[in-house]
């Protein structure tokens, strides 16, 4: 009788090539993330900053809060915020990562 299928030395060498496959994979993501996350804020306060400078171009002064552009406008809500959680706010006509 020959029956065809793996054995159990096979299917062990196949999860353990996997899970090393996985420990190399897992962290290399996290940090990619962590990092989209970090450019992300980095462009937003971009926007915001160009937003700030509109608004002074429109009132010949400078917003006080973040609150002022949405309210005028010149950003939405979820702009208020970073992706990671992270409050901008303006400081001396600029825009900062609370």
């Amino acid at each position: 009788m020959n029956q065809k299928g793996f054995t159990l030395l096979e299917m062990v060498v196949v999860v353990i090539i996997v899970s090393i496959l996985l420990l190399l994979t897992i962290p290399n993501v996290s940090k990619v993330i962590t990092s989209v996350d970090s450019k992300a804020c980095e462009a937003l306060t971009k926007v915001v900053d160009a937003a700030i400078a509109q608004f002074r171009l429109d009132y010949g002064t400078s917003p006080n809060s973040i609150s002022d552009l949405i309210n005028g406008g010149y950003l939405d809500e979820d702009q208020a915020r970073c992706s990671n959680g992270e409050a901008l706010v303006i400081i001396d006509g600029h825009c900062v990562i609370d």
